[in-house]
This record gives structure tokens, C-alpha cells and sequence, in this order.
């Protein structure tokens, strides 16, 4: 995960399905290989911006230990959950079976996912790791798996320190950013959150973070002018 003002090399994003096969792959499995990372909660800007609607098809994109995907599904959401590391996915397989949940949990790339075009109802992505590409095929990607009336919902950690990030050898520029999204939603889109706010989290890896910037947009059924 991103931080808030600083950053280490173990704590950086999870793995949003990365769309350069093998880049970083070892790494993703390793440290899910140890003890838990994360809080075992679903996201705070999950639970709160999709209380208001009504269960459909979903896609959780770099679905990690699982908590965000394993909340959907126990709300009714018929849940699809990608990740890049296998060790992730077998402790999201855990969470859902302990509680009794079906999720369709899958090994595989944002990118690289089969049958994704215009598939799901919502799409949510937290602390995205997807490395940028000149024709913009992440962006592309992402919201073209979101179907016509359906949700995007994009979580990125705010008041990133680039400079810190770099001393330990990340560069935050080479990543989809929470700005590259915004630039990518077109008059097929409407806007319904683009906000900066204060989280309050206790546990896991993430609990240092204190500000998100919190994207969420709606797909239009028919984009302006068209018939």
C-alpha cells in the first residue's frame, strides 16, 4: 500500500493485477507467504459508498486476503475477485468459506482477465498496483468492465511523498494514479464522488494511512447524443 508521507518497501500497494506478466509477482507471493496483512475488514470507502446499492455482478481487482470481496458477497453481490498472488487467494478462499460465502476467485491480470468487457455491475479497485502503459490499456481496462449503469469505484491513499517512495526504489509515476482514472472518465461517465477524506483505521498494514482520495463513478446506459 501507498502511504500517507512516507512509504517502505514493504508497504506499498496490493497487488491490483499487474499488467506486466511476472513484474513484481515474487514479491506479491512472499509477503503474502507470512503472517496476515491486513485487518481482515472491508474497506471503509466500500462499506460506505456501496451500502446505497442494489446487489448485482461485481469485480474486486487485486482482491488480496479477500475482506472487501467476502462483504460483497455476504450483501448478495454475485462476486468475481482477481489477484496476481496465489498465496493471497487461497487466505481469501479461507475467509470466504469460513463464512459460508461463493466467490469466484481467479489467478489472473486486470488486463489479461477473460470475459471482463462491460461484464459487471461494480467494479471497486483500492490501492491500485497497476504499472501505467502508453496506450493507456490499464485505464481502458478498468473501465471497460464496468457495465452501462454500473459503478466504478477507485480508492487511492492521498498526500503521497514521492520523494520518500523513491529512496526505496518505488516511483509512484510509474502507476495508474487516482488522477489518470479521473482523466480517463469521458461523457459516458457521471462523476458522483471525487473527494479527499479522512479514514480512521486501527489494524493491519494499512492503519498509517489517514486520507484517500475516493473516485466513484457511474457508467452511463447511453452516453450523450447517442440514440
Amino acid at each position: 500500500m501507498s502511504t500517507s508521507g512516507s512509504i517502505s518497501s514493504s508497504e506499498q500497494h496490493r497487488p491490483l493485477g499487474n499488467d506486466r506478466p511476472g513484474h513484481g509477482h515474487a514479491d506479491w507471493e512472499q509477503r503474502y507467504a507470512g503472517s496476515p496483512v491486513w485487518s481482515g475488514d472491508p474497506n471503509v470507502a466500500l462499506v460506505a459508498e456501496v451500502a446505497d446499492l442494489a446487489p448485482g455482478r461485481a469485480l474486486d481487482v487485486g482482491c488480496g486476503e479477500g475482506a472487501d470481496a467476502v462483504w460483497l458477497a455476504r450483501r448478495g453481490w454475485r462476486v468475481t475477485a482477481i489477484d496476481v498472488a496465489t498465496n493471497a487467494l487461497q487466505r481469501a478462499r479461507a475467509a470466504g468459506d469460513a463464512v459460508g460465502v461463493d466467490v469466484d476467485w481467479i489467478a489472473s491480470g486486470l488486463v489479461e482477465l477473460a470475459d471482463r468487457d462491460a461484464c459487471f455491475d461494480l467494479v471497486t479497485v483500492f490501492y491500485p498496483a497497476l504499472m501505467r502503459t502508453p496506450g493507456g490499456d490499464v485505464e481502458k481496462a478498468l473501465l471497460g468492465a464496468v457495465a452501462p449503469g454500473g459503478t466504478l469505484l477507485v480508492v487511492h491513499h492521498a498526500n503521497f511523498d514521492r520523494q520518500v517512495a523513491l529512496s526505496h526504489g518505488f516511483d509512484p509515476d510509474d502507476y495508474v494514479g487516482h488522477g489518470d482514472v479521473v482523466a480517463a472518465l469521458d461523457d459516458g461517465w457521471a462523476i458522483e464522488r471525487d473527494e479527499q477524506r479522512e479514514r480512521d483505521v486501527t489494524e493491519g498494514a494499512g492503519a498509517h494511512h489517514h486520507d484517500d482520495l475516493v473516485l466513484r463513478a457511474r457508467r452511463l446506459l447511453h452516453s450523450p447524443g447517442s440514440a
